[in-house]
Order: C-alpha cells, then structure tokens, then sequence
C-alpha cells in the first residue's frame, strides 16, 4: 500500500484549498499515479500553531511502479503544475503540499525518507489515514494508527469538512472530484 497525504491553506490556481487538493487527486494520473481512494477532508490548524489559515488535509491510497525517488518526483510535478513554489521555507503557508507517507512497509534512509519521519505525531495526518488504512502498521514501530492516534492524547484543532459529503468510509474518486 503506498499512501500519501495532500494539505494546502493558500488557494492557488484551481482554487480554494479544498478545490487546490482535488485538483491534485485529479492530475496524479496524469503524472503515473493511479488513484484508489481518498479519505475524507479535515479542516486541520497550522502545526506549529501560528496565524496562518487553516489546512484543508487528507491522504489518499495510490497505485504507482517505481522507486520512492521517482514518485516524490511525480508529486512535485504535480505540486508544481498547481502552483507550487518550493523555497525551502519549513512549515510556511502553502498552496499545495504532497507528501509520500509510506510505500508498502519500506524503510528508506535515501531521500525520500520512508516511513516520513513526522508522519506519527501528526494528526492531521493519522485521522485520514485511519479511514482509508485502518489496520496499518506504522513500518518500523509495527504500532497501528489507531495506537499512534490514542498517543497523541487529546486531539484540537482537527474536524472533518462540513463541506466533504463523502461518508467516514474511503470511496475512490468520482470523475468529478
């Protein structure tokens, strides 16, 4: 199972955040990644907190022949075809961010780094990642994302989209997304 997570707070040429990260869903296959389904959107608050605009996050479960390499490149394809300006600026506002958490179990020490490194103590990235992967085994800890979620303890700042109409259960994307 290869996973990754989408976000974007700035909108950008397809849009609003949310129109931002279905517009990334829908170019993917353009680029070799086929799409198999998405979780729900959450609306998530800047981590670390600051006086930016919310995220609009989610993950989606990919198909994909290749290295880890090569797809973290057709993301940033993807990311640069919408706009996407990469300066080097950690955790800025942003108008769209890919990111590959996991290809099927790998632990990579190469670029890009697999499992992504942050992936456990985010919960803007656990909560949608439980409802497309409920059973996954986080690669090197073996804990399920339910045992990463109850870690975190208490989650705020972390709500699905009232405007997402999808159900709690992952479901692959309409043609229309």
């Amino acid at each position: 199972m290869i996973l990754v997570a989408l976000g974007s707070n700035l909108p950008g040429p397809a849009g609003s955040p949310r129109h931002m990260v279905e517009a990334a869903l829908a170019a993917l296959p353009e680029v070799g990644v086929t799409v198999v389904c998405r979780s729900p959107w959450y609306l998530s608050a800047p981590v670390p907190p600051s006086d930016q605009p919310w995220f609009v996050n989610g993950v989606a479960t990919v198909g994909f022949s290749g290295t880890p390499s090569d797809l973290l490149a057709c993301l940033h394809a993807v990311e640069a075809s919408l706009g996407r300006h990469r300066d080097g600026t950690v955790n800025a506002a942003r108008t769209l961010d890919l990111d590959l958490l996991d290809m099927d179990g790998l632990i990579w020490a190469a670029d890009p780094t697999l499992p992504h490194p942050r992936l456990h103590q985010r919960a803007f990235v656990l909560r949608p990642l439980a409802d497309v992967a409920p059973t996954w085994r986080h690669p090197a800890s073996g804990r399920l994302v339910t045992e990463l979620l109850e870690a975190l303890g208490p989650i705020e700042g972390l709500s699905r989209d009232p405007g997402d109409h999808r159900s709690s259960v992952a479901t692959p994307p309409s043609p229309a997304s």
